[in-house]
């Protein structure tokens, strides 16, 4: 296997992986409240990054930028999840990785890092498909009031768009390293579930192996090796590139939820499905041919610039806008 196949394999492996921690995170709930299995999901993350924080140099080896983004970051993020996971907890899988990809074409609306304007029209042609493919998720057995869990995923969509254009303005032009950002905020998500799990611990601690299970996949495989081992792949490929593979996620998690979870697509909701990632994978590209065109005034400098600078961390990460590649930005 070539370099470059390795390389897409491992995004593919990250994309499977995301999209199968909506089903884990579903099965987790179902055992656990949602607050106590953020907080242990939160709490698991934290012990391997701090190690790795401390194989690197120590807490010596945070700089003031890294701590002053990684806690609002935090917060964010933790916002992100809560809604995610009680949406993931009244839906099925399929539409939980379906709706979140919303995601893509709603953070260039917000990102402003950039500085090229509005988006083109066919950008929001891209994202009425995304509209109207979420109506069809939504219409499981024919058109009915939406049901709790698509409206919340639909929230937490939104929630995360935000929170990636905030990842955007926090860490450009800054050298922020993807680990010491991630290990930041796995302490503030473990410090703000802290308190309202705490009557829960015990249940916790009497949580079955499969329960564990779940808990330690969504931690250690969703969150810490799934970012880590993105942050490596993107590094040996584009971001445009890593984008596109990584994008396959919603496919995934339909594939997973259909597969492992016993769920089923009507053909309106099969509809939805294709014309989501039809609709995202339209918007991304879109987006990214607009925000890397030439300016009228300076055709190339902008790129010759950035040909010489030392790559931030959302560059180094793959993080554009129509990518989320923030830890643990996936459920």
């Amino acid at each position: 296997m070539t370099d470059a196949r390795r390389t897409d394999a491992v995004l593919l492996l990250v994309a499977l992986v995301w999209g199968s921690s909506y089903l884990s995170a579903q099965t987790a709930v179902a055992a656990l409240p949602v607050l106590l299995v953020l907080f242990a999901r939160y709490a698991l993350a934290a012990l391997p990054c701090l190690a790795l924080v401390a194989a690197r140099g120590g807490p010596r080896g945070w700089t003031r930028d890294e701590v002053r983004a990684g806690l609002p970051l935090g917060v964010t993020q933790a916002a992100v999840l809560v809604v995610e996971t009680y949406g993931v907890a009244h839906t099925t899988a399929a539409n939980a990785g379906l709706i979140i990809s919303l995601t893509i074409v709603l953070t260039p609306l917000l990102d402003r890092t950039g500085r090229r304007g509005a988006p083109p029209p066919a950008f929001f042609a891209a994202a009425g498909v995304c509209v109207l493919a979420v109506g069809l998720l939504m219409s499981e057995g024919g058109f009915h009031t939406p049901r709790l869990g698509d409206l919340l995923m639909l929230a937490a969509a939104c929630v995360r768009a935000v929170h990636v254009a905030l990842v955007g303005r926090l860490t450009a032009g800054r050298a922020i390293r993807p680990l010491h950002l991630t290990a930041v905020q796995t302490l503030v998500g473990t410090g703000l579930f802290l308190a309202p799990a705490a009557r829960g611990l015990p249940a916790l601690a009497r949580a079955d192996a499969a329960t564990w299970g779940q808990l330690a996949y969504l931690a250690l495989f969703c969150s810490v090796f799934a970012f880590l081992v993105q942050t490596w792949a993107v590094q040996r490929t584009s971001a445009s590139r890593a984008s596109l593979l990584l994008g396959t996620e919603p496919v995934w998690a339909a594939a997973v939820g259909i597969a492992l979870g016993g769920e089923r697509l009507t053909p309106l909701t099969a509809l939805g499905a294709a014309l989501m990632v039809a609709g995202t994978y339209w918007g991304q590209a879109v987006e990214r041919a607009h925000r890397t065109a030439p300016t009228a005034l300076a055709p190339r400098a902008t790129d010759a610039v950035r040909a010489f600078a030392p790559a931030t961390a959302p560059e180094r990460n793959g993080e554009d806008p129509s990518c989320r590649t923030t830890a643990l930005t996936s459920t």
